[in-house]
């Protein structure tokens, strides 16, 4: 897991690795972030958005495509973490407490197929960039269907503790870590959904 999480952060990095040193740092941050703020305002969690997204921002301005791919990266970010501790529960109860385990089992489920759908859509977005408009409009369909799926999933989880008779500390626990992914998870739909909106509508101005 560690492996993985050093390679998101890599591939963090370089969606913004592009900064141009033409202003002051200083400024090109501000501007950077007043964007990063301007399009969150458009998501269901604009505050976890701006707290997710602008400290990774730095100096470099984003273009819309680069802000939803990072979205997705902490997406899956998100659900990596919470994929271990879920993983780690199961254990614990199949051993002591196995009337507990098959809830536990069912969210497990559910947390490997929205990190199956997160990973798909991030390389599905970055395919987007490299294949340009021919496969646009089916990259997009992709996208939205695994970004959908997975937040179904995270749902479908915290929905599956409700009335549950689990220990209140883990159950509680477990509901808070898939929550934030699923809000992190719309967040970046969101953000992906504004993008090809306005890709299209750059594309229907022009002659």
């Amino acid at each position: 897991m560690a492996q993985v999480l050093r390679s998101l952060v890599v591939l963090f990095l370089t969606i913004f690795s592009n900064a141009t040193a033409v202003k002051p740092a200083v400024h090109r941050r501000s501007r950077a972030r007043a964007f990063v703020e301007s399009q969150c305002q458009m998501t269901l969690y604009p505050k976890l958005c701006v707290q997710c997204l602008s400290s990774q921002v730095n100096t470099a301005l984003p273009s819309p495509q680069q802000l939803a791919q990072a979205a997705l990266i902490v997406s899956l970010a998100r659900a990596w973490v919470t994929r271990a501790y879920v993983i780690g529960v199961a254990k614990q109860l199949k051993q002591t407490k196995y009337r507990h385990f098959q809830a536990v089992k069912d969210c497990l489920d559910e947390i490997n197929d929205s990190v199956d759908q997160i990973t798909q859509s991030i390389k599905e977005l970055r395919q987007m960039g490299e294949d340009g408009e021919t496969q646009f409009i089916w990259h997009e369909s992709n996208v939205q269907t695994w970004v959908s799926a997975a937040l179904t999933d995270a749902t479908t989880c915290i929905d599956g503790f409700s009335g549950h008779a689990m220990g209140g500390k883990v159950k509680a626990t477990i509901k808070a870590k898939m929550l934030n992914v699923a809000q992190v998870t719309s967040n970046a739909l969101a953000l992906f959904n504004r993008f090809t909106a306005r890709h299209r509508a750059s594309r229907a101005k022009k002659p």
